[in-house]
């Protein structure tokens, strides 16, 4: 029987039938391979000589000397085929390519030589997959070399590996998967092995790196890297189980989902401990005037930031259903139903977390009438991060509402400790004895001095809940002072040193109060600018529930 001839283009392939024994001729075949450059060689297998003269059949004789460099081509038709997604126009050239390649590895596959096929196959393409994996940034890392990283080197590393991830799985992978099933459309065998071969290890190493950032140390910002890590899994995964659809690659899907567990636990573990950091904060240090202590700024701009990324957060407490189905929140925590997704009434609660914490913190002042001014600015300022970001959708206009009327009441318990002794040495409805009056001045002017200037280094940020707040006090102390003024400063007319006596007018009292809350406070400065109050001031209130 004689030999078959095909023809690829310029390549003439002239294959012998299969013979009983091809010993030589594989070791032969092999031994072409390994030459530099083995690729773009023609070299002529002389089968005649290779072979035992007691195999020299008719049809080795007859293509003896030959030119058959079938597995030579094989590997310089794959290796037309490149991983190079830039350059439309090498297209045609691409599809010519795998037809060839095609064509050839039917032919060899249908003389006998599958084994020398699909392993000239495999070790080509798989050279070429570790290729283009380091040319994407692909490396093996430790548990230590990430722990090594701080959190700039590490954020670009997840960014790299991110983009490398995309670039790998939609081009590379799945350009591999097309071509091995292009090429081994005759045997499921040859393709699943050939596939699995050039493609397991890389994909395995790429998915690792997810697993080794999840395992390594925990920090706060470190969830946002988790989560982005975490998306871009979730978003690949649809074309992963596709691509890696088949039983022995299975690891690979293994190893990426793996990946996605790990990444979730850690997160939530992350921020399991963030709420804990939270409630462990033992600072004493007090914050000058009542301001905005660091504690607020802090965790209310990683919940802010957590707030906009709460598809992905969404997601990762989904990962754990038991968690994610139980609501930390007392029942009468809400005056309305309490948020309902997952996330919002996780964030929720880390709120909640910091508002007790600020009550521990409000209870350091000596003075309680600068903890309430203390806790109003703090409620404030959570009022309003939440009111301008992402955290109102989240949360809801009725949990606002609630938080609000929170700073109202600490307000108002504020003016009524700061001000009560003003206001009570004024006065009632009753006739009074110039002596009384001249007391009541004197106590008037005392009570005054003292508040306004004990005051005057407390601050409310807030521009509205600082206009607020002189506003309402203000109302209650100007015009119960200019009846008291206007009832009695005749009486005294005739009093020498009238001026020292009387020191206030009521427009002067407006002025003086407008003055009030607007020192700058260096929030890392510790100490309590503020004195103790009398014995009469009403008990401290429990405020975080």
């Amino acid at each position: 029987m004689g030999p078959q001839q095909t023809f690829l283009g310029e390549i003439h392939l002239t294959l012998p039938r299969k013979p009983k024994r091809r010993g030589h001729e594989v070791r032969q075949v092999r031994g072409g391979l390994a030459q530099g450059n083995a690729f773009l060689d023609r070299t002529t297998l002389d089968f005649q000589s290779a072979c035992p003269r007691e195999q020299a059949d008719e049809n080795l004789h007859a293509t003896a000397r030959a030119r058959i460099p079938s597995y030579l081509a094989m590997k310089k038709t794959m290796m037309m085929i490149t991983s190079d997604r830039t350059v439309t126009h090498r297209t045609s050239k691409v599809e010519r390519a795998m037809s060839d390649l095609k064509l050839i590895a039917e032919s060899l596959i249908s003389s006998g030589y599958s084994k020398e096929c699909g392993k000239i196959y495999r070790t080509t393409r798989k050279s070429i997959v570790d290729e283009e994996l380091y040319r994407l940034g692909i490396r093996s890392y430790t548990p230590s070399q990430i722990n090594r990283m701080d959190y700039e080197a590490l954020e670009h590393q997840v960014k790299k590996w991110i983009n490398a991830a995309k670039v790998s799985v939609r081009t590379l992978f799945r350009g591999e998967r097309i071509l091995c099933d292009h090429v081994f459309s005759v045997s499921e065998t040859i393709k699943q092995t050939c596939i699995a071969y050039t493609t397991t290890e890389g994909a395995i190493n790429l998915f690792k790196f997810p697993e080794i950032v999840a395992k390594s140390k925990r920090f706060p910002d470190k969830i946002f890297l988790l989560m982005n890590l975490f998306e871009a899994i979730s978003e690949l995964w649809p074309e992963i189980e596709s691509i890696f659809s088949y039983q022995p690659l299975s690891s690979i899907k293994l190893q990426a989902l793996s990946s996605m567990h790990k990444l979730s636990d850690s997160a939530q573990t992350t921020l399991t401990e963030f709420v804990s950091s939270i409630q462990k904060n033992s600072s004493k240090n007090l914050i000058p005037g009542g301001g905005i202590h660091p504690l607020t700024y802090s965790v209310m701009n990683y919940v802010t930031l957590l707030a906009e990324n709460s598809g992905n957060l969404s997601d990762i407490i989904a990962e754990d259903p038991e968690n994610a189905a139980q609501s930390p929140f007392p029942e009468s925590y809400f005056d309305s139903p309490s948020p309902t997704s997952g996330v919002a009434s996780r964030l929720a609660w880390i709120i909640l977390v910091l508002l007790c914490k600020l009550d521990s913190k409000a209870e350091l002042y000596k003075d309680i009438g600068l903890s309430y001014l203390f806790l109003a600015n703090n409620l404030q300022f959570v009022v309003e991060k939440v009111s301008t970001t992402a955290l109102k959708l989240l949360l809801g206009q009725d949990w606002l509402s609630n938080l609000h009327k929170k700073v109202r009441l600490y307000a108002a318990n504020y003016e009524s400790v700061g001000w009560a002794k003003v206001l009570s040495s004024l006065p009632g409805e009753t006739e009074e004895s110039p002596y009384k009056i001249k007391e009541h001045f004197r106590q008037f002017n005392s009570a005054f001095e003292a508040a306004y200037k004990k005051q005057s280094s407390w601050v409310v940020p807030d521009p509205k809940l600082r206009d607020e707040i002189k506003l309402s006090i203000a109302r209650k102390l100007v015009p119960a002072y200019r009846e008291f003024y206007d009832r009695y400063l005749g009486i005294l007319s005739g009093e020498k040193n009238l001026e020292v006596l009387v020191r206030f007018s009521p427009d002067n009292l407006g002025n003086y109060l407008s003055d009030l809350f607007h020192t700058t406070v260096v929030v890392s400065v510790s100490g309590d600018s503020s004195s103790s109050s009398s014995s009469s001031s009403p008990p401290r209130l429990p405020r975080c529930l």
